[in-house]
């Protein structure tokens, strides 16, 4: 159902009155557009601006909002190419173990555990992983955590299943396990010609991640690109969900992330949530307003939420798949958020309808993520 008109909002721009210090960053600044708003009692509340792209199995524009050309982190969501380069570095573990090594989990158990199997599997302990500490990102899991006594360790961090996959890629090829996470660490030297030639783009910039890996600065369209070849790559006849080496490197970790969603995400996710509903859908979110998808005829969406925040991210997911004549009925629980006032509905979150954005002359092909 197209969602109610929501008041014209220019696209932001930094104010005239910038401080002299701030002028170039400012004349750099992405021209986001209006992608979702939340209303309260019939009045728009809050706006959250972004730029998103939905691509063709060729990587051609099929939806364009905003300014998906301007460089951006793709932070967490950038790990299934990271995932892609250990494979094809050598990695073969099993896909539940694969879908980890391409999370941001929420700590439970069963990411803990398999994130030690990793490094037993490959002669290793804690003391090889080179990630932050931290608490689990899951609320019930960090909550569970600190009843239990427990601390910020590195294997409870999110990504600890992307590094212990790291350091037993450093141990199956003879490469110095400490370090891999040096930019000029062969390791990471594979990652970034991966990650260039998945997105068809040459980083403009570099950064570091806040679990400390190198972090690429890429487009939207890129990373749309790459989504759409790791959501079509199929896996070949007999291969199995016991490792990864029968299948290409592409279609190993697609396989693995979406039998395994609880591994790539946790209970109660809204990741998880989205590919357990859409079976053949390929997802992941990242930091600061991010989400990427593949469907499995090879096209892709990506989204950027200007302002970091996460709520909004889903609602533009979903809208952005109806515009490709995806059918989803069944993200109906997702699709939206109520806004409450004394317990009870007043409001809603909700997408701007980007139907419109579509260009005039292209028929966008109509299929459904099965």
């Amino acid at each position: 159902m197209p969602s109610p008109a929501m008041p014209a909002s220019p696209s932001f721009t930094a104010p005239a009155a910038a401080a002299p210090a701030s002028a170039a960053v400012a004349q750099a600044l992405p021209r986001h557009e209006p992608l979702a708003f939340q209303t309260r009692d019939g009045l728009v509340e809050s706006i959250h601006y972004g730029s998103l792209i939905a691509t063709a199995p060729d990587g051609s524009t099929l939806l364009s909002v905003g300014e998906p050309q301007a460089a951006f982190y793709p932070r967490s969501s950038l790990k299934p190419l990271q995932a892609v380069a250990l494979v094809r570095a050598g990695l073969d573990i099993p896909a539940d173990l694969l879908a980890l090594t391409a999370a941001s989990h929420s700590g439970a158990a069963e990411h803990r555990n398999g994130t030690t199997r990793i490094l037993d599997m490959h002669g290793l302990t804690a003391a090889a992983l080179e990630n932050s500490a931290d608490l689990p990102y899951g609320v019930a899991e960090r909550e569970e955590w600190v009843r239990e006594g427990g601390r910020a360790t590195q294997i409870t961090q999110n990504c600890s299943g992307k590094h212990a996959a790291m350091a037993a890629t450093c141990v199956i090829n003879g490469w110095p396990v400490r370090g891999y996470l040096d930019p000029s660490h062969p390791l990471q030297q594979l990652v970034r010609e991966t990650v260039a030639e998945l997105t068809g783009e040459q980083p403009s910039g570099i950064s570091t991640d806040g679990c400390g890996t190198p972090l690429f600065a890429l487009s939207l369209q890129g990373m749309a690109r790459a989504f759409g070849r790791l959501a079509a790559a199929g896996l070949p006849d007999g291969a199995s969900d016991g490792g990864t080496a029968s299948a290409g490197p592409e279609a190993a970790v697609a396989h693995a992330m979406r039998r395994h969603p609880e591994m790539v995400a946790g209970v109660g996710r809204d990741v998880t949530e989205l590919m357990r509903l859409m079976p053949g859908l390929l997802a992941k979110d990242g930091f600061e307003g991010i989400q990427a998808v593949g469907l499995p005829d090879g096209r892709a969406i990506v989204i950027k939420i200007s302002d970091g925040g996460d709520r909004a991210r889903m609602p533009v997911t979903v809208r952005a798949l109806e515009a490709l004549d995806v059918d989803t009925v069944p993200l109906a629980g997702i699709a939206t958020g109520p806004v409450l006032g004394g317990g009870r509905p007043v409001g809603l979150l909700q997408a701007v309808d980007f139907l419109s954005s579509l260009p005039a002359n292209d028929s966008v092909p109509a299929n459904d993520a099965n």
